[in-house]
């Protein structure tokens, strides 16, 4: 009976609006970060960009939070919600990371993979504001997200490779001559790899989404 009755009741749309909202930020998030490790004399300045872009993030978060509990009827389960929405917030979260790390060891200068990875956190988070709005209606587009999402995690895999084979040209390279290099260099890359974690994280929560309405 509760079940019929939910069907009839209007969803809160407001959902939508924030998750898109929220993968918005994601993608200016992560333009600035690739800024970041292009290196150079702004990168101070692009560090303190991306912190803002991850404080309003947090605005969106927390307007989700608010609203699974004022809703009396959600699109999908709540903990869905909650985790789609965390898993966001937490890749913004470790784009913010590595810059302040960026900030605290004053790097100016970064190594190859580490741009590649910031080109694939792009490429990640283009296809999470691209796939969330077919979440509004996930019956009818779900061989697209199945498609988007596969291919989040195969870039995900790509910067495991990208990380692994830049840690070892780390220690050949400079680590030689200043193991310091290594210690920065490696906590760097462990946040970039991080990042395409929770980007993955974020296509395992809109992978179940689709599996479970479909």
């Amino acid at each position: 009976m509760l079940d019929w009755f939910k069907k009839l009741m209007p969803k809160e749309e407001k959902f939508f609006d924030l998750f898109e909202a929220h993968a918005v930020k994601a993608q200016e998030a992560a333009r600035s970060l690739r800024l970041i490790v292009d290196g150079g004399a702004d990168t101070v300045a692009n560090c303190a960009v991306l912190s803002r872009q991850e404080e309003e993030a947090d605005v969106i978060s927390y307007e989700v939070m608010q609203a699974i509990r004022r809703s009396f009827i959600t699109p999908f389960d709540r903990s869905d919600i909650k985790a789609l929405s965390s898993a966001l917030d937490d890749a913004i979260d470790q784009m913010n990371k590595t810059g302040k790390t960026v900030i605290l060891y004053d790097v100016v200068s970064f190594e190859p993979n580490m741009k590649i990875m910031a080109d694939k956190v792009i490429a990640m988070a283009d296809l999470i504001a691209e796939g969330l709005p077919m979440m509004r209606n996930v019956g009818m587009h779900s061989s697209k997200l199945h498609a988007l999402t596969g291919e989040l995690t195969k870039l995900e895999g790509e910067s495991d490779q990208l990380n692994d084979d830049g840690l070892k040209a780390l220690f050949k390279g400079p680590a030689r001559q200043d193991p310091l290099a290594f210690v920065i260099g490696s906590e760097l890359y462990e946040h970039l790899e991080k990042v395409c974690d929770r980007f993955e994280d974020v296509a395992h929560v809109m992978s179940d989404i689709v599996i479970e309405h479909v």
